[in-house]
């Protein structure tokens, strides 16, 4: 098949992740208003759209409270620096097991299970322009670990979305979510055109090698707006295959921690390196503005005091 580079791209910049990574790195933020400074610097590096999670701010460890949502959004709204702000809703649907022998009763140490408007209290109260939809349930790594989302938990969460004008951005770890993705749209829980994340690479979804990446790649409608990432030392790597197969980029420190070889990145490290090699390419990166008329987003505004 012939090259269908994107000349105008739009960088999304995954601020923190909900991943053990906060003793791994200095960078890696922790606080709402660490995060958020990142976020910031990252759209001034040259991000479009910054996708935040959040953490406990004194153990690092991966949190659901609203409050601190609500604290990252403001923060970042009440800035003098443009950016579309992505909020995940991939969080409440983990459920670990006991032993091989004897799974039930659930592990109470990393379980968290919510329901649909508990896992979307943050997402109405912060009302983001875009956020998270994970469109399947999956292994990760972790031997009894799985994250859940049943098929009528997204169609619930999807209403919910598009109910209150907050455009999903379905992360397809592997082709069955597309395949799942496709249905909603045609049942009328999202809109269409949709927007997806294909997230190559991660334990035990989609593989990260190209022939697995343009099966995924293949799977998307035509004129659906995609972005793609993968992980650690192939995260630039897949900034270069993203743009060529007609797609957008995803970079920061939820997925890589590395600038190079014992060089511990920054987010808004990783999006310049993003920036120069979509430029050295031939396209160019395009502003939040532009994303918006894209996407059909409406900014939001600051929330009045």
């Amino acid at each position: 098949m012939p090259l269908a580079m994107n000349r105008d791209v739009f960088i999304t910049c995954a601020v923190t992740g909900s991943g053990g990574t906060q003793d791994r790195s200095p960078h890696v933020p922790r606080s709402p208003e660490q995060i958020a400074k990142s976020a910031i610097d990252a759209a001034k590096a040259g991000a479009a759209i910054v996708h935040c999670h959040v953490r406990d701010p004194e153990s690092g460890k991966p949190s659901r409270d609203p409050k601190l949502y609500r604290e990252v959004t403001e923060r970042i709204r009440d800035s003098a620096t443009d950016v579309v702000l992505n909020l995940t809703a991939g969080m409440g649907g983990d459920m670990v097991f006991g032993d091989v022998e004897n799974p039930l009763p659930l592990n109470p140490r990393g379980t968290d299970m919510g329901g649909a408007t508990n896992r979307m209290e943050h997402v109405v109260d912060c009302l983001p322009e875009i956020c998270t939809l994970d469109c399947g349930t999956m292994n990760f790594a972790e031997a009894d670990y799985v994250m859940t989302n049943t098929p009528g938990m997204l169609r619930a969460m999807g209403g919910m979305m598009t109910a209150v004008g907050v455009l999903p951005e379905i992360e397809a770890f592997d082709t069955g979510h597309l395949w799942f993705a496709k249905e909603l749209v045609k049942e009328g829980v999202l809109k269409s055109p949709a927007l997806v994340q294909l997230c190559m690479g991660v334990p035990w979804g989609a593989p990260n090698d190209l022939n697995t990446f343009m099966a995924m790649v293949n799977n998307v409608p035509a004129d659906w707006n995609w972005s793609a990432f993968s992980l650690g030392r192939d995260q630039m790597a897949y900034v270069a295959a993203a743009v060529l197969a007609g797609g957008n980029v995803r970079v920061g420190l939820e997925d890589n921690l590395w600038l190079g070889k014992g060089q511990l990145a920054t987010n808004a490290q990783l999006v310049e390196r993003a920036v120069t090699i979509i430029e050295t390419m031939g396209a160019r990166v395009i502003g939040p503005d532009e994303v918006r008329a894209r996407l059909g987003l409406t900014k939001r505004a600051p929330r009045a005091r």
